[in-house]
Order: structure tokens, then C-alpha cells, then sequence
């Protein structure tokens, strides 16, 4: 079972997320930020992940620590499940559209963490959203996960279509580079033997 349930708790917030990496894409989401459980809810869906995320943050102050500490425990979560890595694909990508927006993410569950992040939205916000917490998100993710992700925005007029074929995107990406290759069940997918 390629399964995780972690929960991290600073004065700002306290996290909790379970994973199933070989899950149906159902989801139970409650951040406090109905735009993000949206963004999130693309991820298991895509990515035929069961997620649930739980979330009592700062809103008061505003999202950031909200959405940069679920990056983070997302990211520890999923290396978790990830377990030794034997057996993985290892790389993943997808080019997701949504009239007229066209985003591309790939991915290297590689062990070491890198974001590179060409994104520019035709607005700052998305009702509420302030659309720089998604590379805040992403930076939590890549770092704690342990993986390479490139993440590109290649057109889009409308910022909530944008965003969302990022996470749409995301969720392919990670199920593909997690899917498990029967040709090479007992290895790890690198010449150096470890990932």
C-alpha cells in the first residue's frame, strides 16, 4: 500500500494530509480556501490520488501560511508514500488545456528538490486567491517531496483557467512519474542505485 497520514502543526497552522498514491481521485478537502480545495481537488482527480487535506491556519492574517504549510506537508506525505522508490517511472508530464489556456508540468522524482516556475497570470488575484501562493505551494511541495519540477504556463488570457490547468497538469504529471513499471519492480530507476 503506497499510503501516507502525517500532521504538522507550527503557530500558524496545523496540517493534516492523507495520501494514496494508488487511489480512484476522490478527495476531502478543507482548507479554509474554497479556490485552493478546488485547485487540490484537480491534483487527485488527475492524478488518481486519494487526497484529504484538513487545515486550521492564520487565515485571519491572510492564506500564505495556509497554503505554504499544506505545500509542505503534501510534500512530506507524498515522499513518504512514495517509500523506496523501486520501481517508479520516475519522470511525468502533462500538457493540459482549458480553452484558450495551455499549461505544461514535468516532473523528476529525482531527490533533490527544484522549482523552476514560468507562470505569468493575467491578474493577481483570483476572487480572493492571491495568485502568488501557488508558486509558494509548489516551493513547499518540490522541497519537501524531494523532487524537480518544471511548471509552465504557455498561454492563457484567463487567470482562473491558468491556475487550474497547473493543477490539472500536476496531478498527470505525479500520477505518471509514480506510476510503478513492472519491467523494473526491484530497482531503483537511477545509475546511482539510489534516488
Amino acid at each position: 500500500m503506497r499510503c501516507a497520514r502525517l500532521t504538522r502543526t507550527t503557530l500558524e497552522t496545523t496540517v493534516t494530509v492523507s495520501l494514496d498514491l494508488d487511489g480512484t481521485g476522490v478527495s476531502r478537502l478543507s482548507t479554509g480556501v474554497p479556490f485552493f480545495d478546488h485547485m487540490l481537488d484537480q491534483v487527485a482527480r488527475h492524478g488518481l490520488m486519494d487526497l484529504e487535506v484538513a487545515c486550521q491556519g492564520d487565515l485571519h492574517i491572510d492564506a500564505h501560511h495556509t497554503i505554504e504549510d499544506i505545500g509542505i506537508t503534501l510534500g512530506q506525505t507524498f515522499a513518504q508514500a512514495l517509500g523506496d522508490k523501486k520501481g517508479l517511472v520516475r519522470y511525468g508530464h502533462a500538457l493540459i488545456p482549458l480553452d484558450e489556456a495551455l499549461s505544461q508540468v514535468v516532473v523528476d522524482l529525482s531527490g533533490r528538490p527544484g522549482l523552476e516556475y514560468g507562470v505569468n497570470y493575467t491578474r493577481a488575484r483570483i476572487g480572493d486567491f492571491d495568485v502568488d501562493l501557488i508558486r509558494e505551494f509548489l516551493q513547499g511541495f518540490v522541497n519537501h517531496a524531494q523532487v524537480t519540477l518544471h511548471v509552465d504556463n504557455l498561454k492563457g488570457r484567463n487567470a482562473h483557467h491558468q491556475a487550474e490547468t497547473i493543477f490539472k497538469a500536476l496531478g498527470r504529471a505525479l500520477r505518471m512519474a509514480a506510476t510503478l513499471d513492472p519491467r523494473s519492480a526491484s530497482q531503483v530507476p537511477s545509475t546511482k542505485g539510489s534516488l
